[in-house]
C-alpha cells in the first residue's frame, strides 16, 4: 500500500500564494485532489510521466501542477487563492487509489 505525504499547506488571505508537494514514489499519471467539508474528493490537477497536464474549471489559469521526476515529488504551486479554494489538498494517482494520504489544510480566509 503506498503512502503519500503531502505538505505546504496553511492559512492564506484572498489572492495569497501557497506550493505544496508531495511524495509519489514514481507513480503516473498522478493528480492533486481536494476535499472540502462535506464534499466528495475533487479533482483539481493531473499530470502524466510526460508531462501533460489537466486542470478543473475552476483553478485554470491560477494553479500550476509540476513533477520532479529525479526526486519523485510533485507539486501544485497555487495563486490568486480564493476563499472557495479551502479544502483538504492530496495527492494520488490518477484515477486516485482508494486509499489517501492525511492531506494538507488549505485555508483561504481573510
Amino acid at each position: 500500500q503506498v503512502h503519500f505525504a503531502e505538505s505546504g499547506g496553511g492559512l492564506v488571505q484572498p489572492v495569497g500564494s501557497l506550493r505544496l508537494s508531495c511524495t509519489i514514489f514514481s507513480i503516473k499519471p498522478v493528480g492533486w485532489y481536494r476535499q472540502a467539508p462535506g464534499k466528495q474528493h475533487e479533482l483539481v490537477a493531473s499530470i502524466t510521466d510526460g508531462g501533460s497536464t489537466n486542470y478543473a474549471d475552476s483553478v485554470k489559469g491560477r494553479f500550476t501542477i509540476s513533477r520532479d521526476n529525479a526526486k519523485n515529488t510533485l507539486n501544485l504551486q497555487m495563486n490568486s487563492l480564493k476563499p472557495e479554494d479551502t479544502a483538504v489538498y492530496y495527492c494520488n494517482r490518477d484515477p486516485p487509489w482508494p486509499s489517501w494520504g492525511q492531506g494538507t489544510q488549505v485555508t483561504v480566509s481573510s
